[in-house]
Formats: C-alpha cells, structure tokens, sequence
C-alpha cells in the first residue's frame, strides 16, 4: 500500500513514468535499497493502478535503442482513491515507522481524520496496556518472576514510549507541524 501511496502522490504533482520515480528515490539516499523497493515491485505496483483504473498512460516515450517508456496520470478515480489510501494505511500501522508514507502525503487527506483514526489507535494501546498491568499482581511461580520483571520492563518502557510519540504525533498534526 505505501508504494501505490507514493505512486499516486507523485503523479498528484506531475505525470511521471516508473523508472524515474526509482531514480528519484534512490538519490541521494538509496531509499529504494532501504526500504526494499525493486524496479519489479514498483513497475507491478504501476500495473495494479492501472488496472484499477486509478492511473493511466498518457504518453509512451520512443528512443533509438532503449525501451518505450510509459508515462502515466493519476485519474479522477485515483484522486479520489488517494486519500481511503493514506487512513487505511494509518489504520492498519502498528507503529509510527509503519505511518512515514501517510505522514509525507498527509496533504493529500484530511488532519482531522487522520488525528480521529491516530487517537482510536491511542486509546486502544493505553486500553490494553491497563489490561496487562491488571495481571501485575498474579503470583508466578518463582522461576518465572525474573522473567516477568525483565518482561514487565520492557514492555511498559516501549509502551510509555509509543503513547509519547502517538501523542506527540497527534500534537503536531493539530497544529500543522507534519
């Protein structure tokens, strides 16, 4: 799903076609190599929007010993698509590095929306974290209390840390920092 994101909030900007939007991420960063995105991946991903009906081909570029390139829009069906994308995608991260696609397009969606669907998310992970610290008190057999006191420190220090950033994240997109 990010990179149909990516795919449709690039043609949002401009008509493009598959090999330059690889480039482009793999400079100066190798973004692509890093996030494992193949030249496959992407030309199917390409494939699938079109499929779909929310990009199209616009143009094919000939040149003497190379192959035809596609250049490709996004329809009025994707402009419309873009957006269910990015709050499914936020719907359905488990942590904020799952967002980073929806949070850099968050301009093509609506804050509040996404704020409604970041604070569900909240408030479902504070939710179960008072459920868990319910079993605090259930005596364990003594082999397994230092166990449950590494356990137990671990996750409250990654729990207490993803309610901060959600909250923090929460908080800047109100005030239109992200």
């Amino acid at each position: 799903m990010s990179i149909q994101i990516f795919i449709l909030s690039k043609l949002m900007e401009d008509n493009n076609y598959p090999y330059k939007l690889k480039k482009q991420l793999s400079e100066p960063i190798p973004l692509d190599e890093l996030g494992g995105l193949t030249e496959s991946k992407l030309y199917y991903n390409f494939d699938s929007l079109a499929k779909k009906g929310l990009i199209e081909v616009v143009e094919i570029i000939r040149e003497e010993h190379r192959p035809d390139k596609q250049v490709f829009r996004i329809t009025d069906k994707g402009r419309e698509e873009l957006p269910k994308f990015i709050y499914k995608l936020f719907e359905n991260a488990d942590e904020i590095k799952d967002m980073v696609v929806g949070l850099v397009n968050i301009k093509y969606a609506e804050r509040d929306k996404v704020v409604q669907i970041l604070e569900k998310k909240l408030k479902n992970i504070k939710a179960r974290w008072e459920k868990v610290m319910g079993f605090d008190h259930v005596p364990l057999d003594k082999d397994y209390e230092k166990f449950r006191k590494f356990m137990g420190g671990y996750l409250s220090t990654r729990t207490e840390h993803t309610i901060n950033w959600l909250e923090e994240l929460i908080n800047r997109i109100k005030q239109g920092e992200i």
